[in-house]
């Protein structure tokens, strides 16, 4: 047996009256992946992150951690640990410069590292800033830091989450490329197939406690997120076997259009072009998806909408109504009427205020509601998602990231938007809390009501066949397939789109009981 590189004995935190975690124990090995699992708010973030000293404000911890040397950690969202100012191989050339060496010696080590992390054009990516690199990409930069900094414990916190089929399947070969290195992994996961996949150990936790430990192949790993399961092309076992039967829209009227957009990062000219000419348009009460793998352009789209993205051509009507290119110079109620629910929820929130009041805001700036009204409407939307009063009243710091999540996705209701624009809002949440903001966003767009509108940015495929009227396809920035999801998720006519559904998992086998 490989020897530990990280153990964590007995750990306890608590912050207030509240135990983040209470008496967690685990191991990591070198060149071997020790998996954390359980639902949002469990403990997982609060155990890994003791593997770097780091344990949230006020706490009070009881408990042994060792590391062989230095961990590094791969956040979940991997922009927060890129500085925005710098270009994406700024802080590898200073951490090359640690190892000494002439410049060309270290210039060789700082491609190395990139190409270890297989991004194939190391010069290209390193002259990038972070926001010209696409999440799949950034979170190759952070891990060739890793490498570079030769750490034996690496921390993957939620790797696959927001991440396409074919992403996902490369973020999977990138880690057994770590452990093939011999360096220890601490996997973070609410993919039970990607825990299959790569995992020795599994430590499920559960409101901070350990609930089962042991063997991977031993311990049973909650299910029902996309991805469970190994790699099978489409067919009658396929989680896109059965696709939602799509709500009739030919006699709805339309609430929103695209034409010709055209959007870029940096100066048109010497720029990078994001977006190409993509045209679509939006039905009252419609769900539509926007699906496609990383780098394809699907956040930019979405910014685009909420006028988060100053940088594009073409046209974009609400109602028939242009909106401005940026939020800034959009009237209160174009502003309320297109709502964006954030990836990276956490850097969407200021982290020294409550986040009941920031919800609350949302009803007050938008609608002109009072604030004693805005904050009761704000704890019964967060009710209604499981977040209660005393848990909204943290800081960002003191809710899970499951937990934000839906805090972002209420703050947006509170605007009462015709449109919802969701970015991978689904992607850090648990199977269970998975399903009711699902089902919360069907009774969004059903209700006659509100007829809410939903874009839904999504990798998640099973997410979309369950949700969508309608599937948009992007590849290199191009519409490159849409039509009814019924028809674009069973039987796709492009090559792209075929690709994306090959590499959808299916439900794992039973495990045979040994005594049965």
């Amino acid at each position: 047996m490989s020897r530990p590189v990280a153990r964590v004995e007995d750990l306890r935190v608590v912050v207030g009256e509240r135990a983040l975690v209470d008496g967690v124990s685990l191991t990591v090995r070198a060149g071997r992946c020790t998996a954390l699992v359980g639902p949002s708010g469990s403990g997982k973030s609060t155990a890994a992150l003791a593997l770097l000293g780091e344990y949230p404000a006020g706490a009070r911890v009881d408990g042994t951690v060792t590391v062989e040397g230095r961990a590094a950690y791969i956040p979940q969202n991997p922009a927060a640990a890129l500085n925005p100012a710098r270009r994406s191989g700024a802080l590898l050339n200073d951490i090359a410069r640690l190892g000494g060496g002439r410049r060309a010696e270290r210039r060789a080590r700082v491609r190395e590292a990139l190409r270890a992390a297989r991004l194939p054009e190391p010069d290209r990516v390193a002259r990038r800033f972070p926001h010209q690199l696409s999440g799949g990409q950034q979170q190759r930069v952070v891990l060739a830091q890793a490498l570079l900094a030769g750490v034996p414990v690496l921390i993957a916190d939620e790797p696959t989450t927001g991440q396409d089929p074919l992403t996902t399947r490369r973020v999977v070969g990138e880690l057994r490329a770590v452990l093939d290195r011999g360096i220890g992994v601490l996997l973070l996961s609410h993919d039970p197939g990607v825990v299959r996949e790569l995992a020795d150990q599994v430590v499920v936790l559960r409101e901070g406690a350990v609930v089962e430990s042991g063997p991977a192949r031993e311990v049973s790993v909650p299910s029902g997120a996309p991805g469970s399961g190994s790699r099978s092309p489409t067919g009658p076992e396929s989680p896109v076997a059965t696709v939602r039967k799509p709500v009739p829209i030919d006699d709805r009227p339309e609430l929103l259009r695209v034409e010709g957009l055209t959007a870029h990062h940096g100066h048109r000219r010497r720029g990078i072009t994001v977006l190409r000419d993509v045209s679509l348009t939006l039905g009252a009460g419609e769900r539509l998806a926007v699906v496609g793998s990383s780098g394809s352009g699907k956040t930019t789209l979405a910014r685009c909408l909420a006028g988060l993205h100053r940088r594009r051509t073409g046209r974009i009507l609400l109602a028939g109504d242009p909106l401005p290119h940026s939020v800034r110079d959009r009237r209160r109620e174009q502003v309320a009427a297109v709502q964006y629910v954030f990836q990276d929820t956490r850097a969407s929130f200021d982290e020294y205020r409550p986040v009941l009041e920031q919800v609350a805001r949302s009803a007050v700036r938008l609608r002109g509601v009072p604030s004693a009204g805005a904050r009761a409407e704000a704890e019964e939307v967060l009710a209604s998602m499981g977040i209660d009063t005393a848990t909204a009243a943290r800081t960002p710091d003191g809710l899970s990231g499951g937990e934000l999540q839906r805090a972002a996705l209420a703050r947006a209701l509170l605007a009462r938007p015709r449109v919802l624009v969701c970015d991978e809002i689904t992607s850090a949440l648990d199977p269970e809390t998975r399903s009711g903001v699902r089902d919360l966003l069907t009774g969004l767009t059903s209700d006659p009501d509100r007829a809410v509108s939903l874009v839904l940015v999504t990798h998640d495929l099973s997410l979309a066949r369950e949700l969508a009227d309608r599937v948009v396809v992007l590849d290199g920035g191009e519409v490159v397939e849409s039509g009814p999801a019924r028809t674009v998720l069973t039987a796709p006519d492009h090559p792209v789109t075929r690709r994306l559904l090959e590499a959808l998992p299916v439900p794992a086998a039973p495990v045979p009981d040994p005594a049965g």
